[in-house]
């Protein structure tokens, strides 16, 4: 068995997003999620995370912008983020090794727990904000 390549160009980043979101679409939990929001505009998603991924992994500036406004009304929990690292886990071991997937995999895990309890907190301040406002 050969051994595998640690992510070094921009063209593991383009296998490592295309195959992770591969997986996403074709997973019961969270592929319908993605699918009723991204649509027909999968190839600027694609493009947009290669960007991401150069920016965190190899610290060229390819990306700008804020990842957690297009998140905040996801209809997620911890469950689905749970979801996400699962696959991303297992498609990235499955083609690459090293310190830099490593890097991305923690990444990705505190991106997803980040994301996950802001979202958590929003929802509950907005709970909060219509439990009180109908009171006099």
């Amino acid at each position: 068995m050969e051994a595998l390549k640690d992510i070094s160009t921009l063209e593991d980043i383009k296998q490592m997003v295309n195959s992770f979101y591969a997986n996403v679409r074709k997973d019961e939990l969270i592929g319908p999620i993605f699918n009723n929001k991204l649509q027909d505009r999968w190839e600027p998603h694609l493009q947009k995370m290669y960007g991401f991924w150069q920016t965190i992994l190899f610290d060229v500036r390819a990306y700008s912008g804020t990842p957690f406004p297009p998140h905040k009304q996801l209809p997620v929990d911890k469950t689905h983020f749970d979801r996400w690292i699962a696959i991303f886990n297992t498609t990235i071991d499955a083609q690459f090794a090293g310190p830099i997937t490593q890097e991305a995999k923690m990444r990705a895990a505190n991106m997803a727990y980040m994301f996950s309890h802001k979202i958590e907190y929003f929802r509950n301040a907005e709970n909060e904000l219509r439990n009180t406002s109908g009171k006099s």
